[in-house]
């Protein structure tokens, strides 16, 4: 359900926020998110450390060259 809260559209306006949405619904439904969901857990990335790079500060130097 969509509901006005400030202001008064004209009908025009009403219908043309409501194709917007309309379109932005069926577009995810027709991209699959699912499917996508079900890919990412298998993606070889995601076993790769995310935390390559030193964190800045005083001591990061020493961290340069550990192995990842």
């Amino acid at each position: 359900m969509i509901k006005v809260i400030r202001g008064n559209p004209t009908p025009e306006e009403l219908a043309a926020a409501l194709a917007v949405v309309q379109a932005r619904s069926a577009a995810s439904a027709a991209a699959g998110e699912a499917a996508h969901r079900g890919a990412e857990w298998s993606d070889p990335a995601r076993t790769v450390p995310r935390r390559l790079l030193p964190h800045p500060g005083p001591k990061a130097w020493r961290t340069t060259f550990w192995p990842a």
